[in-house]
């Protein structure tokens, strides 16, 4: 029985980096609670993996995620609570919305990477991710209101990936999204025109070395400094970030990056050739 969460590793400069592919094609890769828990699961792992660079979350069967699977509540649909009982479909949502919070918080380089269908929960998934590179062809959307449900655990990523005003429009309209419209909302960073399947990974491949150029010590420490200045006031953040750039310059990754640097060399965690000094958005 194939797993719903298929993981790829793969050698990247001076570590690893991780394929995280959805694997239930026949449901477009919808969420179950074996999906979720799976994901956190690997979060984890991941997280106290210091060799793991760079993670690209993704799907198979040419579909990202079709969002959240309502399979496992169809019971509770349009059924009010008894007097006095509790609702199990509370803790239920509130697992997906902690899973967001795992992949949000991964001290790697996050990469979603989007075919097909990107919808409902699986714009969660993309709204946590560092960088999401898009197929031309990807359609994105948050069908929730139109179905008389709330995007509960969503809307707080979208809000801060979006800002408030278009993550209104987003949310409230249930509209969809070409890429190039997630593009021009900056959900989306880098639209990828493939060919085919085999177009598709090998310019993914090609992005995904070019991110290796970045410190895996320095990202982590970056990340941990963004997620943290929504929550604190602008001088603790400059503060925050003034011990993580003393604590970095003192360390060995910026002496090995400098010093490389000054006699042009690759950086000893960069990946060596041609594709080091593409950017992000070239394709």
């Amino acid at each position: 029985m194939a797993e719903v969460l298929d993981i790829d590793r793969q050698p990247l400069g001076s570590g690893f980096m991780e394929w995280w592919r959805l694997n239930s094609p026949q449901t477009r890769n919808a969420l179950t609670d074996e999906m979720v828990q799976a994901l956190g699961r690997h979060c984890e792992r991941a997280r106290e993996d210091a060799q793991l660079r760079l993670i690209v979350l993704t799907g198979s069967g040419g579909h990202f995620c079709a969002g959240g699977s309502l399979g496992g509540f169809a019971g509770s649909i349009g059924r009010p609570l008894m007097p006095g009982e509790s609702d199990p479909l509370v803790q239920l949502n509130r697992a997906f919305g902690s899973l967001l919070q795992q992949l949000s918080s991964l001290p790697q380089l996050l990469v979603a990477a989007v075919q097909g269908a990107a919808m409902g929960g699986g714009i969660g998934l993309v709204c946590v991710a560092d960088l999401v590179m898009a197929d031309a062809s990807a359609v994105f959307a948050t069908p929730e209101v139109t179905l008389g449900i709330v995007p509960a655990q969503i809307a707080p990523f979208v809000q801060r990936r979006l800002g408030d005003g278009l993550a209104r429009q987003w949310l409230l309209c249930g509209q969809r999204w070409s890429a190039q419209q997630a593009l021009q909302a900056g959900l989306v960073q880098t639209v990828i025109h493939a060919e085919d399947a085999a177009h598709w990974q090998s310019q993914l491949q090609a992005h995904m070395e070019n991110l290796a150029q970045a410190a895996p010590a320095a990202v982590a420490a970056t990340k941990r400094l963004l997620d943290a200045v929504a929550a604190q006031s602008l001088d603790a953040s400059l503060d925050q970030g003034a011990q993580a750039f003393a604590a970095a310059l003192r360390g060995t990754e910026a002496g090995a990056g400098i010093k490389a640097f000054a006699h042009k060399q690759p950086a000893p965690w960069a990946v060596s050739g041609d594709e080091g000094g593409r950017s992000c958005n070239e394709f």
